[in-house]
């Protein structure tokens, strides 16, 4: 009766250091707070917690990109907006605008990028002229004739400048998605190129190029 109790006891010692680890396991019993490769603790981290964490991997090219391409977009975004009053071709206002609608938001993006990685924003209004070192990036001489332009010389000029200027965006995208690192700037970076490429085909056909 006595090996039978004490057989007893010792199963239910059993059981109890059982659960013990059991509950000590689940709760990521190594204070790290995750599991190791290929763990349950991280599979089961909800997907908005997953997503900050690979949102927040960034690298010297990604801030380069972020920091080149919000003033080569504030050009092509200026330069657009020339457009509605001095285009001679119902086309060319009609690219202009949605150069704008794309470029515009990416913008607002790239900006928030950089803020929340607490690197500095290029300063809106007048153009940085350490920018006009970019690829693709008008000059102040190319700016001032496409402001003077109207009509069909207003359409040529704004067509082979932006093809140039959509060139050089395209370039540095290619850059991003070689060396980058951030997610959101790559997948962008490859919107751009796919994007601005198709763009750069309609304006040479509107210039019989093609």
């Amino acid at each position: 009766m006595i090996r039978k109790r004490s057989l007893v006891r010792r199963t239910a010692a059993v059981a109890t250091a059982g659960a013990a680890l059991f509950l000590l396991a689940a709760c990521g019993g190594d204070g790290s707070g995750t599991a190791g490769h290929g763990g349950h603790s991280a599979a089961s981290a909800t997907p908005s917690a997953s997503a900050s964490a690979s949102r927040g991997k960034h690298n010297p090219a990604d801030v380069a990109f972020a920091k080149g391409m919000i003033p080569h977009h504030r050009q092509a975004v200026e330069m657009a907006d020339l457009a509605p009053k001095r285009a001679g071709s119902a086309e060319v206002r009609k690219l202009a605008a949605d150069i704008e609608k794309a470029q515009a938001p990416e913008i607002r993006a790239l900006s928030g990028w950089l803020t929340s990685w607490g690197e500095e924003v290029p300063a809106a209004g007048a153009m940085d002229h350490s920018a006009h070192g970019m690829s693709g990036m008008m000059t102040d001489e190319e700016m001032s004739g496409l402001g003077d332009a109207s009509g069909r010389a207003f359409d040529t000029a704004f067509l082979e400048l932006m093809i140039k200027h959509h060139e050089g965006a395209v370039e540095m995208a290619r850059t991003e998605r070689a060396d980058g690192s951030y997610g959101p700037a790559t997948k962008m970076a490859g919107e751009i190129i796919a994007s601005q490429s198709a763009e750069i085909e309609r304006m040479r056909k509107l210039l019989g190029e093609d």
